[in-house]
C-alpha cells in the first residue's frame, strides 16, 4: 500500500499542505469559499508541527494493524480493500472518539461544526497523488 512519507530535513513549514487538503475536503473546492463561505468549516487532515527549525507533517499512517479501526465501536473505522487505505464512513460514526483516544499519532480529529464525526487522512480518495504531495513546493512529502 502506497504511504506519504515526511522529509523533515526539506519542510519549512509553509503550510499549503494544509490549505491544499482542506480545500481539496470542501464542498466547492474553491480557496475562498472553502475558508470563508462555508459552514461547517472544512478542516485539513494534515498538520503541521514546528518547534524551532524543525518543521514536518503529521497525518494518518494508514497502520498495518490500525488500532482506530480495532477501536470502533460500529465500523465506522474500516480499511479500504481496494487501496488499504484506512478510511472513515461518515454515515456510521457516532463521535465516541474512540479512534481519537487510541490513535498512536494523534492525528485523528473531531469533525467541525457539530458534524460529530471523526475526521483523518483519507489519501484524498479517489485522486492519483494526495493533494498535500502533489503541492508541496519543497517535496517534502512523498507518496510511494
Amino acid at each position: 500500500m502506497k504511504r506519504i512519507y515526511i522529509k523533515e530535513d526539506v519542510c519549512i513549514g509553509c503550510r499549503l499542505c494544509e490549505v491544499y487538503c482542506l480545500v481539496q475536503h470542501s464542498k466547492s473546492k474553491k480557496i475562498i469559499k472553502a475558508y470563508k463561505g462555508e459552514y461547517p468549516k472544512p478542516i485539513s487532515r494534515i498538520l503541521v508541527e514546528e518547534k524551532g527549525h524543525l518543521s514536518f507533517a503529521l497525518q494518518c499512517r494508514h497502520c498495518e494493524d490500525p488500532p482506530c479501526v480495532e477501536a470502533c465501536i460500529t465500523s465506522a473505522m474500516y480499511r479500504d480493500p481496494d487501496t488499504g487505505a484506512v478510511l472513515c464512513n461518515d454515515s456510521k460514526c457516532v463521535g465516541c472518539w474512540m479512534c481519537i483516544m487510541v490513535c498512536p499519532f494523534g492525528v485523528i480529529m473531531r469533525g467541525k461544526g457539530g458534524l460529530g464525526v471523526a475526521s483523518k487522512c483519507d489519501l484524498c480518495y479517489g485522486e492519483e497523488v494526495p493533494v498535500c504531495v502533489a503541492n508541496c513546493p519543497n517535496e517534502a512529502l512523498e507518496f510511494r
